[in-house]
């Protein structure tokens, strides 16, 4: 048990660190989008992994879905749906011109992650005392959501007219390969756990966690959203007013982990 409630800790100090330091991070900065300009088609390959490994709200979306799976072909099967929607939005959202608020966006995909984990708890029924929805098609839904919000991303860039297309299967591929990359070491890591003893009661108390982060992401997108759409009844801009939040949440975060580490060894 100590075991379990140590690993809760820390836990909760990760989430926390790696949400506050992405909760408000959109676009990129004039350096990164003039060396975008050179690098040509690889560099939009390697701006959509590093762009999935560094995406929390997708990764925490693809580990809801595989946390309960242990079949090869169930986990080729929902990760697929996953993929199929989020590259079908992605491709025509961008080469069509399709923007959408990136808060109003990603404030969507962190209600994604609570009802990923809210499926896995079996709260339809537990809860509501209903059928829950088919997996596989919420799946795909909520993948072409995602889709929408990496379009959001690329569509930052800039973006070459003449070569649009293969700038964005490009991004495209390279989101895939980062999702592979992950995946392949969120699988090592569930199948070494679920030998432990800890996995029966913490795999429940993960999934709770991953609704309180999906809902942590929800409020900072959405909160994010009434700055940028009200800027002048704050003060100064809403850029300002998003790298100030960064620079807050860093230190909460920080705090957290020192905190979390005096448990530890306590």
């Amino acid at each position: 048990m100590f075991s379990v409630m140590r690993s809760s800790r820390w836990l909760i100090a990760l989430v926390a660190a790696l949400f506050v330091s992405q909760a408000f991070a959109h676009g990129m900065s004039e350096a990164e989008k003039l060396s975008i300009i050179d690098g040509g088609n690889l560099r939009f390959m390697w701006l959509g992994a590093t762009h999935m490994l560094s995406g929390y709200d997708h990764l925490l979306f693809v580990f809801g879905i595989v946390f309960f799976l242990t079949g090869f072909k169930e986990i080729v099967k929902y990760i697929t749906a996953f993929t199929i929607g989020h590259s079908v939005t992605l491709i025509y959202a961008t080469f069509n011109g399709i923007q959408i608020n990136y808060f109003l966006i990603d404030a969507v995909i962190g209600l994604s992650v609570c009802y990923i984990a809210f499926a896995n708890l079996d709260g339809f029924k537990r809860l509501l005392n209903i059928k829950a929805p088919s997996l596989l098609f919420m799946i795909t839904t909520l993948g072409l959501i995602h889709g929408l919000g990496l379009s959001t991303r690329l569509q930052q860039l800039p973006l070459n007219q003449d070569e649009l297309l293969l700038n964005i299967i490009s991004f495209n591929i390279g989101i895939e390969v980062g999702q592979v990359l992950a995946l392949a070491a969120m699988l090592l890591f569930l199948s070494n756990w679920r030998k432990m003893p800890s996995f029966k009661p913490f795999s429940l108390a993960s999934n709770y966690l991953l609704i309180a982060a999906g809902g942590f992401l929800f409020l900072m997108q959405m909160h994010g959203y009434s700055h940028v759409s009200n800027p002048d009844e704050f003060g100064f801009s809403a850029d300002n007013h998003i790298h100030e939040h960064i620079r807050m949440s860093e230190e909460r975060a920080a705090e957290l982990i020192k905190q979390n580490s005096h448990h530890s060894i306590d």
